[in-house]
């Protein structure tokens, strides 16, 4: 191979690596950019649904009257659990719920950001005044389950803590033939 057929194959080599280096930074900067505009579009867009509540009203009247908080067995054989959370405290301070069914839990706050954060489960969700928060779940074990308040409250923070009790399906229904709500009061 003379000299001049190596600087051609050089050059060629050259221009091929140029040009796939090219179409790297361009796909990189294709995908940047496609994220960028992805995380600002879904930034500054609403949520798809937003429930709005008084916090001035709870535990008096709407959904989250004091008579309507704890956990109800829908006809639909699922469980709706409603709670408060205030400071220093959640309500109920103890919920009871059935393994192995989908619940959903519907809860706000009546003065200040709190959190619920069930320990040992994926359930983590912030309570914010003015605004009902939805969290689905479902329990396979029975027992019960720490429930700290995650976001920091203010002084007294460190006590407002709540439990969940997971009971048996069947204990559950047999306890919601009674109707009303329930809580672990009186257990």
């Amino acid at each position: 191979m003379s000299t001049e057929e190596a600087h051609s194959s050089a050059e060629i080599a050259a221009r091929v690596e140029r040009r796939w280096a090219t179409v790297a930074v361009i796909i990189i900067v294709a995908m940047a950019l496609l994220a960028a505009f992805a995380g600002i579009h879904r930034a500054t867009m609403p949520q798809p649904r937003v429930e709005i509540t008084d916090p001035s009203r709870l535990h008096l009247s709407g959904e989250f009257v004091e008579s309507n908080l704890g956990s109800v067995l829908e006809a639909n054989g699922n469980v709706t659990v409603r709670a408060i959370g205030q400071q220093y405290s959640f309500t109920p301070a103890c919920i009871v719920v059935p393994a192995d069914t989908p619940i959903t839990l519907r809860a706000t706050s009546a003065d200040v950001v709190h959190g619920i954060l069930i320990q040992g489960t994926n359930v983590n969700t912030m309570l914010v005044p003015g605004y009902i928060s939805e969290q689905l779940m479902r329990f396979t074990n029975t027992g019960d389950y720490l429930m700290p308040c995650q976001e920091f409250c203010s002084f007294g923070h460190e006590g407002m803590w709540g439990k969940v009790k997971v009971i048996d399906k069947t204990e559950f229904a047999d306890r919601a033939k009674g109707g009303g709500r329930l809580s672990c009061v009186g257990q």
